[in-house]
């Protein structure tokens, strides 16, 4: 299955970092966070990407042109040039790199790389600056038992500590509840879509606001609830604390380490 990822953004809440790299570039370890969550899906075996590309477009496509298994994986050197890797990160990845824009919305994008997903019943999609470790495709068979169009993961705001104020009309208030204990759920970032999707989407629309709202109003988008990890880049802050994840040894996005497969970071 296809996957779409949205890296063209102007990442504003990160801008101090963005200004020299995008935000999909951002480093979490020895990788940029796109990586960690191409490895994700690759991982489950959805190994075909299309990056819809815009800000700093020419550092996302020097970055994988340019990519130096040896940076990151165990290598053996004889001969003083012949290098023998012990670990391939991305051998058997197919990236499609299109320019979809800087300020392209996300249904724009779709609309600008529609033609690469020709013949696709269903394709995946990302923001590019989420990572989780949802059973993505014990996801994707719940989705594909349903009639509906369009599902996304729907996480708890866990990594934020504001309250929920609960009250009445006048003002008066009942209860204040931490966020992360209220029984709210916010959309995770990664997107399941049926090829019909795509014949829904009207220029300058963003795609979770009115093709969304479309789709809700005939009962055909689905929420798919996780309650395990899930975690954004939105500020340095996030960035960091990912950061402290990966250096702990056992990052929880990486489920291609702790389920049997080669343990390598």
């Amino acid at each position: 299955m296809k996957v779409v990822i949205f890296c063209g953004g102007l990442g504003m809440r990160l801008r101090e970092h963005s200004q020299q790299i995008p935000k999909a570039l951002a480093p979490v370890g020895y990788r940029p966070i796109l990586w960690h969550l191409m490895r994700y899906y690759a991982h489950y075996g959805h190994r075909q990407f299309i990056l819809c590309l815009g800000y700093r477009a020419e550092a996302i496509k020097r970055y994988f042109l340019e990519y130096d298994e040896t940076r990151s994986n165990d290598f053996v050197l004889s001969g003083g040039h012949d290098v023998e890797l012990l670990a391939r990160d991305m051998d058997d990845w197919e990236i499609t790199f299109v320019d979809t824009g800087v300020n392209a919305t996300l249904a724009d994008r779709l609309r600008a790389v529609r033609d690469h997903l020709a013949g696709e019943q269903m394709f995946l999609a990302n923001y590019a600056d989420v990572l989780t470790d949802a059973p993505l495709n014990e996801l994707i068979d719940r989705f594909a038992r349903t009639d509906a169009a369009a599902a996304f993961l729907a996480v708890r705001p866990t990594n934020y500590s504001f309250h929920v104020v609960r009250s009445d009309e006048d003002g008066a208030v009942r209860r204040l509840e931490d966020i992360r204990a209220a029984d709210l759920w916010i959309n995770g970032g990664y997107f399941i879509l049926r090829h019909e999707v795509l014949d829904m989407l009207e220029p300058g629309e963003e795609l979770v606001v009115e093709p969304f709202a479309r789709l809700a109003a005939a009962g055909r988008l689905l929420a798919l609830r996780h309650d395990g990890f899930w975690a954004p880049m939105d500020t340095i802050k996030d960035m960091h604390t990912l950061e402290e994840l990966y250096e702990s040894g056992e990052p929880p996005w990486a489920s291609w380490l702790w389920s049997g497969g080669p343990a390598k970071r």
